[in-house]
C-alpha cells in the first residue's frame, strides 16, 4: 500500500494487521523511510525488543510525538542523515583533531613509534 511506503506528515492513521512480532517488524521495516515508530504494549520485554529491531530514529512506546531538545532526533534510511537536538547534534558542527607536543625538548627519532 502506498500509505505504508511513504513518509506521510499529517493526521493519518493506517492500520495493517499482523500475526506476530516478526511480521510486524517486517512490515514496519519494509520501507525506505525510518523517521519514527510507535509501539503499544504492556510488556517491557516487547517494548525493548521491538525498539531495538525497528529501523527508526525514534521509537515511542505507549506514547507518540513526545519530544525534547535534550533527545536526539533524526531518521534512518531516506529519513535523513545526522541528528538534531541532544548532545549528538553538536558533533555535526565539530571536527576532531589530535595534537602532540613535546615540551621536554628531547626530539626523538620521528620514525620510531613511542
Amino acid at each position: 500500500m502506498r500509505i505504508a511506503n511513504e513518509e506521510v506528515f499529517g493526521p493519518v492513521l493506517s492500520i495493517i494487521p499482523f500475526e506476530d512480532e516478526d511480521e510486524a517488524v517486517s512490515i514496519a521495516n519494509n520501507t525506505v523511510y525510518g523517521l519514527a515508530a510507535g509501539v503499544w504494549t504492556k510488556s517491557i520485554r516487547r517494548a525493548l525488543t521491538m525498539s531495538e529491531r525497528l529501523e527508526a530514529g525514534t521509537v515511542w512506546v505507549n506514547t507518540y510525538r513526545a519530544v525534547s531538545y535534550m533527545s536526539p532526533f533524526g531518521g534512518y534510511k531516506r529519513s535523513g542523515i545526522g541528528r538534531e537536538s541532544g548532545l549528538g547534534a553538536i558533533h555535526e558542527y565539530l571536527q576532531t583533531k589530535s595534537v602532540w607536543i613535546d615540551i621536554v625538548g628531547n626530539v626523538a627519532n620521528p620514525f620510531v613509534q613511542r
